[in-house]
């Protein structure tokens, strides 16, 4: 398994023991999701732990739960989140998203996850990525429906996927009465089609707001719009 750290500007990322490790994935999404009034957050299948890190960097008073089924993951992750400023803030635990909608006696004010999305067809031969990247573990109807149990009122559930499997589990969440309100689709560069799509979704049916982030520009280099997104994150990379 990988063991390069991630050196970002406030905490660094180690990735040892790890089925799902730090990619450009994960920081989209911790550094999009909208944390506004957040207290209690649920990252699922948290990996490295670095999405509840950035949550964590950025929701000053939240509270940040990290599960997955891995239990290397989990130690990995726990590790990340001691070695952080927010260790006191945040915890990670063995348990499938299953297991918590049913024993959880309390609510998230967001909700997020950067989940498997392989198919039987594209499934990878790594035994250890599988577990983390598949959705025999966790299928897009079986994850709506433990958000729509752990998710407060007027919370939020936040997820990157492929667009394929974005579109897919946009069409499931209305019979979760879970409603995509914000939707952004992710282009590597001008002119190339939209390879990920990030998604808000919330119990409100009637708001929806649609645009597009370009990550690289025609030089290759990073967009201005993907340096915004990350500027209090990204910083040299060491190894």
């Amino acid at each position: 398994m990988a063991s390069e750290v991630f050196h970002f500007k406030k905490f660094s990322i180690s990735q040892q023991g790890a089925a799902h490790l730090v990619g450009t994935d994960g920081v989209l999404l911790g550094a999009w999701a909208d944390v506004r009034g957040c207290t209690r957050v649920l990252d699922i299948g948290t990996g490295t732990g670095i999405i509840a890190l950035m949550i964590a960097q950025r929701a000053q008073e939240a509270i940040v739960t990290g599960i997955d089924i891995h239990k290397p993951s989990v130690e990995c992750a726990t590790r990340n989140f001691g070695a952080s400023p927010w260790g006191d803030r945040l915890s990670a635990a063995e348990q499938s998203l299953q297991e918590l909608a049913v024993s959880s006696s309390g609510k998230f004010d967001l909700i997020v996850s950067n989940p498997p999305f392989f198919s039987e067809q594209t499934r990878s031969p790594d035994p250890e990525r599988s577990l983390g990247r598949h959705t025999a573990t966790l299928s897009q109807g079986e994850m709506l429906e433990s958000v729509a149990r752990l998710l407060a009122p007027g919370g939020r559930f936040c997820v990157i996927l492929p667009i394929r499997e974005g579109l897919l589990l946009r069409e499931l969440s209305v019979l979760k009465r879970l409603y995509c309100n914000v939707e952004v689709q992710v282009h590597t560069g001008n002119f190339k089609p939209a390879e990920r799509m990030m998604m808000e979704f919330s119990t409100n049916p009637y708001r929806f707001e649609k645009s597009n982030l370009l990550l690289k520009d025609n030089d290759g280099e990073m967009s201005g719009a993907f340096r915004e997104l990350t500027c209090d994150f990204y910083a040299t990379k060491k190894t």
